[in-house]
């Protein structure tokens, strides 16, 4: 990991060459992709099954045949363990009590001059998830963004999984029914996103879509973006912790180890004013490094993008994480509660020592879908509020509209649109 010192003359450069993440966007990639959603735009069934055979190794002869049907997802649920299904259980009641506190509802009021105005609430009709699949299992992920678009009420919820070689993970599938997914299809990358952004024959078009992919899925994310509503472009995860010596060095650096594990692109920073603790948790690195069985890739993002940073004090290390604005915070200090209200950017923000970023991920309850790359500065977690929908309500009352008509003609003309001052014009006594 670099070393760096906010009073150092570079410092500034040094930051921001560490903060240039390597862009998710591609030419190549970008053409591929418009080719592949403008294909099953137009030959819908046919051009996913061309896709499916060609990338995942399945032939079949209707897109129905890659749906998983009740029967199949109860058997993966059944050969799953005890245990995991309690973890797996667990953590879907915490994420649902959470996000049951988000749930928005209508609301109106009545002026003086008895104009009624508000806001309606409503669900999203149906939903799309997209699951990384073949070997890799990311159960969590389907908890995290099922859950929120059931306790929106989102009439329905169709996830897409990659099945390479026919490979379904076990423990997806459970975790599809514990979150009430309605329907699953075994269909994986762009070719899925275009499929749910534009609907086929056999796959239902969607009215947003969330969830993780790699460059193609987020490609074809970002392309569809209008037709439908995603949930973001993600980036390289991120975790920035602040601490001021109080916390176990070991500990500190294995929640560093926790993102940089995800890839050699991930970004771990450590931020303290002490020098001698930013000692302590390099030694712990260096000793803890050789046993994790993911120590090539974390050796390559804490030496790519990692940093342990030596601030003047901790008001400097909270203004600096505000700039960088990381997707998860751990403010590993004696009083977190007292630097939390100076901090303004953070996608989640864990506090003090026994709060490591990973309960976050799993079982904690609140989400594990952060804005990254800087964008906490705009964007918050997924949500509940992500798939409700709100519509102004306004009915004037006969006494109301004589007010609200005259001045709104007043301002419709200031714009030059006779019309809109007119309409309103024509209800005035």
């Amino acid at each position: 990991m670099q070393r760096l010192d906010t009073r150092d003359p570079g410092f500034e450069g040094a930051l921001t060459a560490l903060r240039t993440a390597q862009s998710g966007q591609n030419s190549e990639v970008e053409e591929a992709v418009a080719g592949i959603i403008a294909d099953v735009v137009a030959r819908g069934d046919a051009a996913v099954l061309d896709y499916t055979r060609r990338f995942d190794g399945l032939d079949v002869a209707a897109v129905s045949a890659l749906e998983v049907d009740a029967d199949r997802r109860v058997q993966a649920t059944a050969r799953v363990s005890a245990e995991h299904l309690e973890a797996l259980r667990f953590a879907a009641d915490r994420i649902r009590e959470y996000h049951g506190h988000q749930r928005q509802e209508s609301w109106r009021y009545t002026d003086d001059s008895g104009n009624v105005l508000g806001q309606q609430i409503t669900p999203l009709a149906r939903a799309g998830l997209y699951v990384p699949g073949g070997k890799a299992s990311y159960p969590s992920s389907v908890l995290m963004n099922a859950i929120p678009a059931k306790v929106a009420g989102v009439g329905e919820v169709v996830m897409v999984v990659p099945a390479p070689g026919g490979e379904l993970n076990d423990l997806v599938l459970a975790a599809a029914d514990i979150a009430g997914v309605d329907r699953v299809f075994t269909v994986g990358g762009a070719q899925a996103i275009a499929a749910l952004a534009y609907g086929t024959e056999t796959i239902p078009q969607v009215d947003k879509i969330v969830g993780p992919g790699n460059v193609y899925v987020a490609t074809a994310k970002r392309q569809v973006f209008g037709r439908v509503g995603i949930d973001m472009i993600a980036g390289p995860s991120e975790i920035l912790v602040i601490g001021d010596g109080a916390t176990d060095p070991d500990w500190v650096a294995m929640d560093l180890f926790s993102q940089a594990e995800h890839d050699e692109n991930a970004q771990a920073l450590l931020l303290s004013p002490d020098g001698e603790y930013l000692d302590a948790v390099a030694q712990s690195i260096q000793r803890l490094l050789g046993d994790m069985e993911r120590s090539e890739i974390i050796a390559a993002a804490l030496s790519r993008r990692g940093a342990m940073i030596l601030t003047r004090d901790l008001d400097e290390a909270v203004a600096l994480s505000n700039r960088i604005a990381p997707e998860h915070l751990e403010l590993s200090v004696r009083d977190p509660e007292a630097l939390l209200p100076a901090i303004e950017n953070a996608g989640a923000i864990f506090l003090g020592a026994y709060t490591s970023e990973a309960l976050g991920d799993y079982c904690a309850g609140p989400n594990h879908v952060l804005p990254t790359a800087g964008s906490a500065r705009f964007s918050s977690p997924l949500g509940v509020y992500d798939f409700q929908k709100r519509s102004s309500v306004i009915m004037c009352s006969e006494q109301g509209v004589q007010e609200l008509g005259r001045k709104a003609a007043v301002l419709a003309r200031g714009e030059s649109l006779p019309a809109h001052a007119r309409s309103a014009e024509f209800r005035l006594k």
